[in-house]
């Protein structure tokens, strides 16, 4: 391997582990072993040889594949001159042909060519670059898509697909060119700016490290796929440590007792044994605005857990707090239309439709109160946010003194706790508050938070 191809593999690496993809020595040196043996000629098969040595799952590959790309991209510098000079309709027919034959090189060409014809902004070395959306703006793929499917029919192809089936196919490789044309500019704009910062700046997290609170919906329902399986996880740590807890503390007197026998030494430690009792949990989730998000993937998550605690009730609140443990368990079949059976279904806004923490918590203390023991922990989850209302502190702390631990998980980053309308800091004074801005933090935080 050559110094240069060993340099590029080593920060394609390093821009791995920067977006969360644990890479370690072992499958850096079997992906040096998969470039040797590959070789660079066929490009697609060293891609996924180097997938297949650095990942971990399938769902990572949408970080690496735009990764891959700027660090062993398909070339460098710009097209000819003769596809640069192609106007808006000859690309767009063009196109429209190359997907009706699903013709993967010519619309790589193509979008190569709409790169250099449409994408380009700024005219100073410090500001100009390439846009992938601007791009996609002006070649508008989309539009293409009866003219695709007409052109495929008329050809005698699409055998066997209904029209709706067909019309699925026809979005999939459009959604493949969009892709290519990202990747394009991506790649443009590495050339200009150096490979490690585009694969810093411009290349999308994995779901579970995007922020909660700017997270889109296609996101969101990509991030609630990784439910199970994270629950699975966390299953097997709360066992494990449940298992731990369950040997109980070191009984000094007796201890010290039984060791008499052996001149004083404690030979044998003598074990406190607690009983196996399961905690319960109280989950209470403001749904408002762009909390909700959060509160749903958190509420899912707990209902899959739901098997290591003896008791799960989760309520939620705008400025009006209802039950809704009954919805979440018939939700977790339809994790994408929770929100909105929510919103249908439970008691959540009175006067108005602004969240209000300090009304939502006095109406849990008043009319939820029984739900909450010396064997409960109840978690918070919201932004603290009051739209300048009463926060209710005293509503939180009787809560608290109820409960056997209270938790906050607060989704906006700690520097912005108190400024504004934010009451985060007030509440924090009498309850345990953290930062959970992604799931992946969430997950830590649940692995350590929840009682065992």
């Amino acid at each position: 391997m050559t110094t240069g191809v060993a340099e590029r593999l080593t920060s394609l690496v390093a821009a791995l582990r920067a977006h969360g993809i644990r890479v370690g020595t072992g499958e850096t040196v079997d992906a040096a072993r998969a470039v040797e043996a590959l070789g660079l000629a066929d490009r697609e098969r060293l891609r996924e040889g180097l997938a297949a040595t650095l990942l971990h799952t399938a769902g990572q590959r949408q970080v690496f594949d735009p990764v891959f790309d700027l660090y062993f991209p398909r070339g460098v510098g710009g097209p000819g001159p003769e596809a640069a000079s192609a106007g808006r309709e000859e690309l767009r027919d063009r196109l429209a042909a190359a997907l009706a034959d699903d013709d993967r090189a010519l619309m790589e060409r193509l979008a190569v060519a709409a790169v250099e014809g449409f994408g380009g902004y700024g005219s100073s070395p410090g500001s100009d670059g390439w846009s992938s959306h601007q791009t996609l703006d002006r070649l508008r793929p989309q539009t293409l898509l009866a003219r695709v499917r007409d052109e495929v029919r008329a050809r005698g192809g699409g055998a066997g697909f209904t029209d709706r089936l067909l019309e699925d196919e026809i979005r999939r490789r459009i959604e493949g060119f969009r892709r290519m044309v990202a990747a394009e500019a991506r790649r443009r704009a590495a050339e200009r700016r150096g490979r490690d910062e585009i694969a810093r700046r411009a290349v999308a997290p994995a779901p579970d490290r995007v922020d909660f609170l700017l997270i889109g919906k296609d996101r969101l329902a990509e991030l609630r796929r990784t439910v199970a399986p994270l629950a699975r996880k966390l299953a097997t740590r709360l066992a494990a440590r449940r298992r731990r807890a369950s040997r109980g503390s070191v009984d000094l007197r007796r201890t010290l007792r039984g060791s008499l026998s052996t001149g004083g030494v404690p030979m044998k430690p003598v074990l406190r044994r607690r009983r196996p009792v399961r905690p319960e949990l109280v989950l209470l989730c403001d749904v408002s605005g762009s909390v909700a998000g959060f509160s749903d993937f958190t509420m899912l998550l707990v209902q899959a857990l739901h098997d290591q605690f003896s008791k799960v009730r989760v309520f939620a609140f705008v400025n009006r707090i209802d039950e809704v443990t009954g919805l979440l368990v018939h939700g977790a079949a339809d994790p994408e239309g929770l929100g909105a059976r929510i919103g249908a279904e439970a008691t959540l806004t009175g006067w108005h439709g602004s969240s209000d923490y300090g009304v939502a918590l006095g109406e849990f203390a008043q009319r939820y109160g029984d739900a909450v023991g010396p064997r409960t922990t109840v978690f918070v989850l919201g932004d603290a946010r009051t739209n300048m209302s009463d926060p209710n502190l005293a509503a939180l702390r009787r809560i608290a003194e109820r409960a056997r631990r209270v938790y906050w998980l607060n989704p906006e980053q700690r520097s912005r706790w108190g400024t504004g309308d934010s009451a985060a800091p007030a509440y924090a004074e009498l309850v345990e508050m953290h930062e959970c801005r992604n799931a992946r933090q969430l997950g830590a935080l649940v692995t350590r938070l929840l009682p065992v």
